[in-house]
């Protein structure tokens, strides 16, 4: 018995379940930030660029025609009546020539066809009409000769060009060459969309920085203002630029030259400004975390002005309160 008793002490003894050890208790930390009075503005910043006001798309008006010649490159300086590019005509200037030739002839004929005769006599008539038909194929085959060039309409600078080269198909309507007026410039941002430059208005002052200099402009044109246009392009830019003439610029600035501005779309002074991480909004309701004490309270707020980073608040909170910040 004693031996039987000895061969149960020599079993393992079942070992207590340990227990997970407990997490340790991560204390938030909250960002406070004390209610203060400020200025605040809205604004809209950025880079623009100097662009011609007076600014030419040349393009064909007919899809399918081969490119023959391009006669310019960036930067070229061009006049009134020079030929910039040309597509395949099929010999269309020597059929010109001959049906000038033809129309010369229908006159002669006309001429001698009516001596001694009434203009009513039925041989008059049909010269008459001869010369009206050999005219008016005239007419079609120049016509054809002008749509198969693209003609400078002003003087200016080639600011544009579409990647093409002689032997490509052109497509109507496409620009080709961009020719722009070099003496006169206006300022152009161009931002993502229309709604980048909500609040925008005509005469709107704008300062503009030029090599540590600020120049004083004034926004005449916004996409409100700008006159609708048939041109794609023109209409595409328009719909989200600002145009801004900046009076006194220095000899050096050219197309292409850039320049940052600021418009001040709304500005107020000595206001409560929060940082726009202090506002809460949910379903419609502005509201901010206040801190009294070890608690936080939610209380209802009235914004104004939104800037980039921070925010008017008309009424809810008063100078000296604590927020809490959103993380």
């Amino acid at each position: 018995m004693a031996g039987m008793l000895a061969g149960c002490s020599l079993l393992p003894m079942e070992e207590e379940e340990l227990k997970p050890p407990l997490a340790p208790q991560v204390k938030e930390t909250l960002t406070i930030y004390e209610v203060k009075r400020a200025n605040i503005a809205r604004q809209i910043t950025g880079v623009a660029t100097f662009a011609s006001d007076k600014t030419d798309y040349l393009y064909f008006t007919e899809s399918g025609p081969r490119l023959v010649k391009l006669n310019v490159k960036l930067n070229d300086k061009v006049k009134p009546g020079d030929i910039l590019a040309s597509t395949e005509t099929t010999d269309i200037e020597n059929k010109i020539r001959l049906q000038e030739i033809s129309v010369e002839k229908s006159k002669i004929a006309l001429q001698q066809e009516w001596i001694g005769k009434d203009s009513d006599d039925p041989a008059i008539r049909l010269k008459k009409l001869d010369l009206e038909g050999a005219l008016l194929q005239l007419q079609t085959q120049k016509d054809q000769l002008q749509r198969s060039r693209l003609v400078a309409n002003q003087a200016g600078i080639v600011t544009g060009l579409e990647a093409i080269k002689p032997g490509d198909q052109v497509t109507a309507y496409t620009p080709i060459i961009t020719i722009s007026d070099p003496s006169q410039m206006k300022l152009v941002y161009t931002a993502s969309s229309m709604n980048d430059l909500a609040g925008a208005e005509i005469n709107m002052e704008v300062d503009v920085k030029i090599k540590d200099q600020i120049y004083p402009g004034k926004v005449v044109q916004t996409p409100m203002s700008a006159v609708p246009s048939s041109n794609k392009a023109i209409q595409d830019k328009n719909n989200k630029s600002l145009f801004i003439d900046v009076p006194g610029l220095p000899e050096d600035i050219t197309i292409g030259s850039q320049a940052d501005i600021t418009v001040n779309l709304e500005k107020r002074e000595n206001v409560i400004v929060i940082p726009r991480a202090g506002l809460r909004s949910y379903m419609g309701r502005d509201y901010v975390q206040v801190l009294e004490g070890e608690s936080r309270k939610e209380i209802d707020v009235e914004k104004g002005i939104v800037a980039a980073r921070e925010v008017e608040i008309r009424k809810g909170i008063s100078e000296g309160q604590k927020i809490i910040l959103a993380n």
